[in-house]
Parts: C-alpha cells; structure tokens; sequence
C-alpha cells in the first residue's frame, strides 16, 4: 500500500499559515497560475525576484521584480517559490543551492486544467491512485509514483530529484530497442525526440511524426532535413481521438497546444485513421494535455498491435494515475513503468507500457 508522509499539510496550507515574507521566484505563465492561487487561498505574496542577470527594472502583476541580492538585503529571511520550470544542471544545482538556504518550495500547478492536487483531491481520488500503485510493474516505478505524490502535496523538490533517471537508460532497460522499430511521433516539436530514438534505435524501419505548430514543423523539417533521416514521413497536424479540425494556440514552442481563446484551426487525425493498421512498435506521445483523446484515437491499435508507449504524464493533475488506468483498460496485457526525469516541478514524468512479448 502506497504511504503519504506529508504531515496533513499540503504546500498551499503551509504558505497560507507562513509568517515570513514569501517572494516569488520567476515571472511568466507559471508565476500567473501561482498568484492567482494565492489569490484564491488568500496567500500573501511578499514580492518577485529574478536571476540577477534577468533584471532590467520590469514590473511583474504590480510588483517591482528585484534581484536575489536586493532580495536577501531586503528580508534577510524569507520563503521562495519557485514558479518556473527547470531542467538544466546547472539550474537545478541554483535551486538546490538556493533551499540549503531559504525554504524554498516549488508548487505543483497544471500546465493544463484546474484541478490542484491538494490533500482534498487526494482524498478523492485515493482509491484509484492505490490501485494505480499496486498496477505499477516494478519497484522503482512504485518508489518513482510515491515520491510523485508527496511531491505534489508538499512542493519540496527534493522529492523528484531523489528519482531522477536517464531517458535514454529508461527506454534501453523497459523497451530493449531492437532492429526494424517503427515509430510514431506525437508531438514532435523540433526532432529532439527523434533525434534520441534514432541514436536508441539507428537500424529502424519507419518514422512518421506529427507536429500541430506550424514554427515548430518547419524546425522539425530543416533538422529531419538536415539529418538525411531515412523512411520518413511528417505532418503538420494534431493527435486526437478522431480525425477534425481543432482549436489550436500556435506559440511557436513547446507549449504550443490546443485552445479555444484566440486559437486558429488544426488538422487533426487518430492514431487508427493515420496508420490505417499499417504496423507500428513505438509511440511516444507528448500532445500538451490530448494524451486521453490519443490514447482513445489509437484503440485499435493498441488492442491488435501492442506497440511500446511512452507518453508523458504530467500536464494535468491527474495524468498520472489517469492515463495507466486508461491504457490498461484499451490494453490489459500492457505492464507499467513509471519514471521521472530531470526536471522541476514534476514535468517529464512518463509513463512506459510495454506488452512481454
């Protein structure tokens, strides 16, 4: 049984009962999401700093941003939320670094959604994450989803960076890559993810990618171009349950996603329709929140083929526990592995399914 050691107190609690002043690490969309939180819980944000190096006299939701410098010389004391993403070492070393000498949180807030994932939410849905935990495939994959889970109620990073793994020693140990892999490409972006399939898989038969921003498709064929890929195909399309036309916010990066405020028109296609029961062994699936309606797209699929997937499990609250419950049922025959890559807060946490063969 999966064990909680979060002392009944989620982060949010524990910002709102703080008496020190709480300063907000960072600026753009993560920030927004965090203060309007506050707002919400009636938490008191104190101020926002930045790097030194990032702070050119900007204001931020009314608040003068100021360098981690003026920060301390200012409060001496104080809590730090960090409200962006990182995955760079040398970030992830500043942030460490930084918690050996403030408390220092970094909330879990979705990159898709509404839902928090509070004690209350947990609480909710505790009798599916149990099940989900007990599904899991392997020791690491269970330590991997625990950890997850307190992360996610407390906000301590140090939860993820005592699981972090490598990608590619992931897909080498789970999915043994063999000769005459083909693979679907989900959310392509630039190739990156290509790119490390290839160098995993150099003797493959097929790649077919799908990318829906236009910015990031021409990155994509310039690289594929330049990479001389061989038995490779690419569209400039979304992944969805069924073939349409979708809402799509085009932001020319990974964030790119679907939308209905100010969006443009998407090609969209399923996973069943687009390979038409050509064969398939691996998909690796990173679509900004579709990830259900392209489970549900590739049905079929999944039933008769049993392709490996990777697929990542972490823009909405629930994704975690969610999308193995979703797969099992398309798929009963699949095993489930969880693992949790570099990064903060808890983004690039994947699931890998795989059918013993």
């Amino acid at each position: 049984m999966l064990e909680f050691v979060t002392e009944n107190r989620s982060v949010w609690d524990r910002l709102k009962q703080e008496t020190r002043p709480i300063l907000l690490y960072g600026m753009g969309n993560g920030a927004d999401k965090i203060l309007d939180v506050f707002s919400e819980r009636e938490i008191t944000c104190t101020g926002v700093f930045a790097s030194d190096g990032f702070v050119r006299g900007q204001t931020f939701r009314g608040y003068q941003v100021i360098s981690y410098q003026e920060a301390k010389r200012r409060y001496g004391c104080f809590v730090i939320v960090l409200a962006f993403a990182v995955f760079r070492p040398d970030m992830l070393d500043r942030i460490e670094a930084l918690s050996k000498e403030h408390t220092l949180y970094a909330p879990d807030v979705p990159v898709y959604g509404s839902e928090l994932f509070t004690l209350d939410y947990l609480d909710k849905y505790e009798k599916e994450i149990q099940f989900v935990y007990q599904l899991l495939a392997d020791n690491v994959s269970k330590r991997v989803f625990a950890h997850v889970v307190n992360y996610k109620i407390s906000g301590i990073p140090g939860w993820l960076r005592r699981i972090e793994t490598d990608p590619a020693d992931d897909c080498r140990q789970i999915f043994s890559p063999k000769p005459g892999e083909q693979y679907l490409d989900l959310g392509a972006y630039n190739g990156d993810s290509i790119r490390d399939f290839v160098s995993l898989a150099p003797d493959y038969e097929r790649i077919i990618a799908l990318e829906p921003d236009a910015k990031n498709f021409q990155k994509l064929s310039l690289w594929a171009e330049a990479a001389k890929l061989r038995s490779y195909a690419a569209y400039n399309m979304a992944s969805w349950s069924h073939p349409c036309m979708l809402p799509f916010q085009k932001r020319g990066g990974r964030c790119s996603a679907l939308d209905r405020t100010g969006a443009a028109a998407v090609k969209a296609d399923s996973i069943d329709h687009l390979l038409n029961h050509s064969p398939v062994t691996w998909i690796k699936m990173d679509v900004e929140g579709a990830e259900t309606e392209t489970l549900l797209g590739g049905a079929e699929t999944l039933r008769r083929q049993a392709p490996k997937l990777c697929i990542a499990a972490y823009h909405r609250s629930g994704d975690f526990f969610r999308l193995p419950l979703l797969v099992k049922k398309l798929n009963p025959n699949y095993r489930l592995y969880l693992r949790h890559h570099p990064y903060i807060p808890a983004w690039e946490t994947n699931l890998y399914c795989m059918v013993p063969k």
